[in-house]
């Protein structure tokens, strides 16, 4: 077993702007097949919101200043197990390129700025209910433990459904031996 205490965050480590993806052994109910985009990373500890939870309901179901505004309609997602209370809202800007298309992220947008962008054609909005967090070194030694699999952030990853599926193509996708561990069944022994 490795030792986790010698894993410390440096600079230049950062894992914000990466997803993190759970191991497939990993049977936490609050990260079990997820992938979760790190927001921020750094000596303090790390903070991110789980991509693949969505909750079936828009913010205008939420009630408050979100019933009959702009952003109503923006789905909702569970964000993490943290201040559960919280709406984080972010944007995806499609941005045409040469050769292939790219978004911006934008993260944590107050309500005035995704008012602005709501109506903007190449701009999708979601909102997450809470986030994932961690303290100074706890990712770190998660990490140690093989409890995370880091992957780039594609940047369509906006484009594909936000459910398990997820999860399985971003995982998957990395290698073969990957995807066969994506692939696999909840209970092997019942195929």
């Amino acid at each position: 077993m490795r030792d986790s205490t010698k894993t410390t965050f440096t600079e230049g480590n950062s894992l914000a702007g990466r997803l993190l993806l759970a191991h497939p052994v990993l049977k936490d109910e609050n990260f079990r097949r997820t992938a979760v985009l790190i927001s921020s990373h750094d000596a303090q500890g790390a903070m991110g919101v789980v991509l693949n939870r969505p909750l079936a309901k828009k913010l205008g179901e939420l009630g408050g200043d979100f019933a009959l505004g702009p952003l109503a309609q923006v789905p909702v997602f569970d964000g993490g197990p943290v201040a559960r209370r919280q709406i984080i809202i972010c944007a995806w800007r499609r941005h045409a390129g040469d050769e292939e298309e790219n978004y911006e992220l934008l993260f944590g947008l107050d309500r005035n700025r995704a008012n602005d962008l709501a109506g903007q054609a190449d701009v999708q909005l979601r909102a997450y209910l809470g986030h994932a967090g961690w303290s100074a070194g706890q990712l770190e030694g998660e990490l140690a433990r093989d409890t995370w699999v880091i992957a780039e952030l594609e940047t369509d990853v906006i484009q594909h459904p936000a459910d398990e599926s997820l999860w399985r193509r971003v995982l998957g996708g990395l290698d073969a031996q990957w995807r066969l561990l994506a692939d696999e069944p909840d209970e092997p022994g019942r195929n």
